[in-house]
C-alpha cells in the first residue's frame, strides 16, 4: 500500500538541490479517521528529507479530491488554495537561502511573520548565538547595544516599541543617537562606537540572511560613518616597564597580580582568557602553543596557532602558581574549571581581570608609573618593547594572531623621543 499521497505530477529533479511537496501521510490514522497533511522537504546534495506538519487533515479520497487532480471541485478550491499557500511559503523560504541546510530552513519557516525585517529579532538571534558559543564578553556588547537603543526609542514615550524596521534606521537616524548618547546621556564616542558596530553587524547578517535589501544598509562613505575614535596609547616605555618590574609589592597580593601581568608581558601579551583557557597540553617542550579564544570563532577558516618560547620568568610563574595536577586536559592554572557553566567561567576570568587591574595599579602608582595601567597595557608593551628593538611589524602581527597589519599597528606606541634623537644624529653621517 502507498503510505503517502502527492500531487500526481510533482518529481524531484536530480539537478535540482532542494524539493518541496505536500503529502498525505497515511503511516498512522487519527482517531478521528483522518490522516495528517505534512510538509516534505527533500535536499538532493545532503540525500535526506525531513516531514514538517501542518494543520490540515483530510481523508484519502478528500486529499484526492483537493490536491492529486488538476480539476478541483469549488468545494474544495479554498482548500487547495490554503495547501499551496504552505508549499508556496516553504519554497520562498528555501529560495532565500545562499546554501540550503535543514537548519536554517527551520529557523526561517517557523519565525513570526515579519521577523526577518525586525532589527530586535536580529539582534536575540545574534545574542542567543554568542551565548551558545560561550563568547559573553561579546554577548554583553550586543546586549547593551540593544538596550541603549531601546532607550533611545523610549526617550519620548516612555516606551520602547516591540517591532524595529530594518528601513526605519536612516542616516539621519543614526546621527540623532549618536547626538542623544553623546550630548544627552554624555556617552563617550568610544562606548557608541561599540553599540552601533554591534548594529552594523546586525545589518551585516540581516543582508547576508536575505532578509532585507542592501539598499538598506545606512553605513559607509556619503551615509552615516559610526565614530572611529584614536585608540589611547597603552604601552610603558622601558624605563616605567624596569621601574614596575624592579617595585616591590607590599603584600602576596600585588605581587601575584605583578607577576600575571609580566606573564602575559612575556608571553606576546597573552590576555587574561588566554591565559586563564591554558592547559598542560598546550605546553609542548620548551613552548607554548594555543588558539586565541578570540579568534576561535572568527577565523575558523584560517586558524593559526600562537608559538610562544617559554622563558625562565615563565616557567617560574607556572612552576608557583600552576596546578599541581598536571595531566594533560587540566588547566595550568586555578581560574576556571571544567565543572563550571560559561557564565561562570566568563565570571571568574572577569575577577581574575579585576584582581590584576586592582593590585597592579597599586604597585604602580606607588612606584612612581604614572600611566592608569591595567592587564591590557601588557599586550600594548609587548608590541611596542617589540618594534623598537627592531623587530619588523610583520614578526609582532603574528606574534599577536593579528588578520591584518592596521591592527597591530594601533598596539604600537610611537618611538621614545632618545630613540628618534639618535636617529637625527645619524641623518648627516654619510
Amino acid at each position: 500500500m502507498q503510505m503517502f499521497h502527492t500531487f500526481a505530477y510533482n518529481f524531484i529533479d536530480m539537478e535540482q538541490d532542494v524539493f518541496i511537496s505536500i503529502k498525505l501521510d497515511m503511516r498512522r490514522m487519527k482517531t478521528n479517521g483522518l490522516y495528517p497533511v505534512k510538509l516534505r522537504v527533500y535536499s538532493n546534495r545532503l540525500k535526506k528529507q525531513k516531514l514538517y506538519p501542518t494543520k490540515f487533515e483530510f481523508s484519502e479520497k478528500e486529499f484526492d479530491s483537493i490536491w492529486n487532480t488538476k480539476k478541483t471541485r469549488s468545494e474544495f478550491i479554498q482548500d487547495k488554495l490554503k495547501l499551496a499557500a504552505v508549499e508556496s511559503g516553504a519554497w520562498n523560504v528555501a529560495n532565500q537561502l545562499s546554501v540550503f541546510s535543514f537548519e536554517a530552513f527551520e529557523k526561517k519557516s517557523q519565525r513570526q511573520k515579519g521577523d526577518g525585517e525586525n532589527v530586535f529579532y536580529h539582534y536575540a538571534q545574534i545574542i542567543n548565538r554568542l551565548e551558545q558559543n560561550g563568547q559573553l564578553g561579546t554577548k554583553s556588547n550586543y546586549e547593551l547595544s540593544l538596550k541603549s537603543i531601546h532607550n533611545f526609542l523610549a526617550r519620548n514615550s516612555g516606551k520602547a516599541p516591540s517591532r524595529l524596521i530594518f528601513s526605519e534606521i536612516t542616516a539621519a537616524w543614526l546621527n540623532s543617537y549618536e547626538n542623544y548618547m553623546v550630548n544627552v546621556l554624555k556617552r563617550s564616542r568610544t562606548t557608541v562606537s561599540i553599540y552601533l558596530r554591534a548594529l552594523r553587524t546586525v545589518f551585516n547578517t540581516a543582508i547576508a540572511e536575505k532578509d532585507i535589501s542592501a539598499e538598506n544598509y545606512p553605513f559607509g562613505k556619503r551615509q552615516y560613518q559610526v565614530p572611529a575614535v584614536k585608540k589611547v596609547k597603552k604601552a610603558l616605555n622601558q624605563v616605567d616597564l624596569k621601574t614596575l618590574y624592579l617595585a616591590q609589592p607590599k603584600n602576596h597580593f600585588q605581587k601575584k597580580a605583578k607577576d600575571f601581568w609580566f606573564f602575559s608581558y612575556n608571553n606576546n601579551g597573552m590576555n587574561a582568557k588566554d591565559i586563564a583557557l591554558l592547559k598542560y597540553r598546550d605546553l609542548v617542550d620548551d613552548r607554548i602553543v594555543f588558539y586565541r579564544a578570540k579568534t576561535i570563532n572568527t577565523s575558523k577558516s584560517n586558524l593559526t596557532p600562537v608559538v610562544i618560547y617559554l622563558t625562565e620568568f615563565s616557567a617560574s610563574i607556572i612552576d608557583m602558581y600552576g596546578n599541581i595536577d598536571k595531566t594533560p586536559n587540566n588547566y595550568v592554572f586555578p581560574i576556571i574549571n571544567d565543572g563550571m557553566s560559561n557564565l561562570e567561567k566568563h565570571t571568574s576570568i572577569k575577577k581574575f581581570t579585576r584582581f590584576i587591574n586592582q593590585h597592579v595599579k597599586k604597585i604602580a602608582v606607588d612606584s612612581g608609573v604614572k600611566a592608569e595601567i591595567s592587564l591590557n597595557w601588557a599586550r600594548h608593551s609587548f608590541a611596542t618593547k617589540a618594534i623598537r628593538s627592531g623587530l619588523t611589524m610583520e614578526f609582532v602581527s603574528e606574534a599577536l594572531s593579528h588578520s591584518n597589519l592596521k591592527t597591530t599597528q594601533g598596539y604600537f606606541a610611537g618611538f621614545e623621543d632618545v630613540a628618534k634623537r639618535e636617529f637625527g644624529n645619524t641623518l648627516m653621517n654619510f
